[in-house]
């Protein structure tokens, strides 16, 4: 299934690249995700997330495939196994940066696929879903990105964005 999300954040196109592909800066702002290594453009964590009535742990790993810096466009391959054998997720997530002033407008679009107990939801029930992750994501980010801005020789001296809570998203 294919889910397309849009948020607005508000710094310049190129300080919004330099986040969103630093691993480590953006894992905090996506609700029950936990970053747990980074090597080079591959990436290991887990993500819990309510669908329904069932409470899901993913654990597994992503890539990043491509990273265009003149486009500002960042493709990821992720794949994760539930922990208690509901199933597993596998997506290819699309992000396009554009400038729109001083802001920058992000689409990011998901080809996921779900197996196993997840699956029986239907797209509705899991759009729904995204949809309330990707609002709480987006915030985090616009808020993290608003108010602290980030010069490129201090980023690594900054405070962690610190952990999301588990997100109550079910419908």
């Amino acid at each position: 299934m294919q889910l397309e999300n849009n948020f607005t954040v508000p710094v310049d196109v190129d300080h919004a690249w330099r986040m969103l592909n630093d691993p480590e800066r953006v894992a905090p702002c996506m609700p029950g995700a936990t970053l747990e290594s980074v090597a080079g453009d591959a990436f290991t964590g887990a993500v819990k997330v309510k669908l329904g009535p069932i409470s899901l742990t993913y654990k597994g790993k992503g890539e990043f495939v491509e990273r265009d810096a003149a486009a500002h466009r960042v493709v990821i391959n992720a794949s994760g196994r539930d922990l208690r054998g509901n199933g597993t997720a596998s997506a290819k997530v699309t992000g396009t940066l554009v400038a729109a002033g001083d802001a920058t407008e992000i689409t990011v679009v998901t080809d996921m696929t779900i197996t196993g107990r997840p699956a029986q939801f239907g797209r509705g029930v899991i759009s729904d879903v995204s949809d309330k992750i990707m609002g709480q994501f987006a915030s985090c980010l616009a808020d993290s990105l608003g108010t602290r801005p980030e010069p490129v020789a201090e980023r690594a001296a900054e405070p962690d964005v610190g952990p999301a809570a588990e997100p109550d998203v079910g419908p």
